[in-house]
């Protein structure tokens, strides 16, 4: 059964505001107690948080759709509704978070690092919100935006100060063993590790975490073996340790060699070049080992490489290599610029900044509006009702949307889309002449509109109706 996991697709969907209400006081003797309706709760985000108590990404692999509670909507009487609650999901330390095309979001290194996700939807306005001196009672909200959801990758990229590398049964594992008090699994057999092994190793004053990859073999670069899953694990560390086997039963290999191969596949997986290599020569306890040892010491020394021949087994040579790491990993800490607390900057748009754009697309024969705000406004529009559209008409009008129209060479009847393409709204402009409350009829209704609801034109119908028996029964004189 799988218990380690370092990579994950997760599907991650804020919550959804809730929707403004709109509603008129009423209380006995109070016929005309104003607008009272509350706005919408915010939608719950979705976000990632490092916990170092957490190794891998296995809960996601199982659960890989989350999503945060949506708000709740408004209500008479002035009440908000609720916000909704934000999801936190746990990752370990050391996870990189990426797009479907791979690009990086986040890098999420150090004990409490959060990045949102998924950004919860604004709660609607209700209408008592919406209230002005020439709109005394709206008669319509906005609607809660939709929670953002999108589908991100999770890489798990092992925070240690050293790395051992080697080939499958090279002595890695029992080397970490003897180093620290992890406990991996040990074998004869290749490809025992499967996954990274991680201990923590004092020296002296210096304490440091290492690494224990799994085997690498020629190709591991292009994804032969277990090296391109578990290379990545090796990226953040100050230092890589060669692991090379000294007593391999294999005829066609040398621990040179078994070097050579390594380092090339370090090479082609790239960014590695600037990391300090040790080299260690293990199982020297066995009579062959140590005097294959001896024979190639002088080769690698010759290359630049700083040699320790140790043995897992006989805990030989342990305590030089422990000290030699620590350090070459106080070193690498030294080197490292000091953390500063985060600035916050701040970057005001410019003052002739619209905030949108106007442009034809000639496939579709419209003119395409994009723009925060104004995709915004038309995503919390309620289109079944007249006046909210009407609003909707002001506030794009007051945002400069139809000067830019008519600089753009649209006209009348021209089509517009407002949004993306696959989620645009597309209706025929007509350039607005006058707006505004003394343009509003009904509650509910605006008749800047010439097609008004079916509801609101039998409203109008049934009054024309009793205006016209109201007529003839004044103009009725029995005497």
């Amino acid at each position: 059964m799988t218990t380690f996991v370092d990579r994950v697709e997760l599907h991650v969907a804020a919550g959804n505001g809730g929707h403004g209400c709109a509603s008129v006081h009423r209380e006995k003797f109070k016929p005309l107690g104003g607008p009272d309706g509350g706005n919408g709760g915010r939608g719950g985000d979705v976000t990632l948080v490092v916990d170092q108590s957490v190794t891998t990404l296995l809960e996601y692999h199982h659960s890989p759709h989350r999503k945060a509670t949506n708000g709740q909507p408004g209500a008479g009487d002035n009440r908000s509704g609720k916000d909704g609650q934000d999801l936190v999901l746990l990752v370990p330390d050391g996870t990189v978070v990426l797009d479907k095309r791979g690009n990086v979001l986040a890098d999420l290194v150090g004990q409490g690092t959060t990045f949102v996700a998924g950004q919860g939807g604004r709660g609607g306005l209700g209408n008592a919100a919406l209230s002005s001196a020439r709109r005394k009672a709206p008669g319509f909200a906005l609607l809660g935006e939709p929670g953002e959801a999108r589908d991100i990758v999770l890489e798990l990229k092992t925070v240690a100060d050293v790395a051992l590398v080697g080939y499958p049964s090279a002595g890695k594992s029992s080397l970490i063993s003897v180093l620290s008090a992890a406990k991996p699994k040990i074998a004869d057999y290749p490809f025992t590790t499967l996954v990274p092994n991680l201990g923590v190793v004092t020296a002296g004053s210096t304490v440091y975490t290492i690494a224990d990859v799994p085997g690498l073999i020629p190709g591991a670069s292009q994804g032969r073996g277990l090296g391109l899953e578990f290379l990545r694990h090796v990226e953040r560390c100050s230092v890589l340790v060669h692991v090379l086997d000294t007593a391999t039963l294999e005829s066609d290999r040398d621990p040179v060699t078994d070097l050579d191969v390594i380092e090339e596949e370090l090479k082609q997986y790239g960014g590695l070049e600037d990391r300090p290599r040790i080299v260690v020569l293990n199982k020297i306890d066995i009579p062959d080992g140590q005097d294959l040892a001896d024979m190639i010491r002088p080769d690698l020394e010759e290359r630049g490489y700083q040699v320790f021949e140790v043995s897992a087994v006989a805990r030989t040579g342990l305590k030089e290599l422990s000290f030699a790491l620590a350090g070459i990993v106080a070193e690498a800490r030294a080197a490292k610029p000091k953390e500063e607390a985060t600035r916050i900057v701040i970057r005001p748009k410019a003052v002739d900044d619209a905030g949108f754009t106007v442009t034809y697309d000639e496939h579709e024969e419209v003119y395409r509006v994009r723009g925060e705000k104004p995709e915004r406004w038309v995503r919390q529009t309620d289109f079944n009702n007249d006046e909210a559209v009407g609003y909707l008409a002001d506030r794009l009008n007051r945002l400069g949307v139809e000067d830019e129209l008519m600089k753009a060479g649209a006209r009348a009847g021209d089509g517009v889309a407002i949004g993306a393409e696959d989620n645009a709204v597309v209706f025929d402009w007509e350039p607005t002449m006058m707006a505004g409350a003394e343009m509003l009829g009904r509650r509910g209704e605006d008749h800047r509109l010439e097609a008004p609801r079916p509801a609101a034109q039998r409203r109008r119908d049934r009054q024309a109706e009793h205006d016209d028996a109201q007529r003839e029964y004044d103009e009725f004189d029995p005497f």
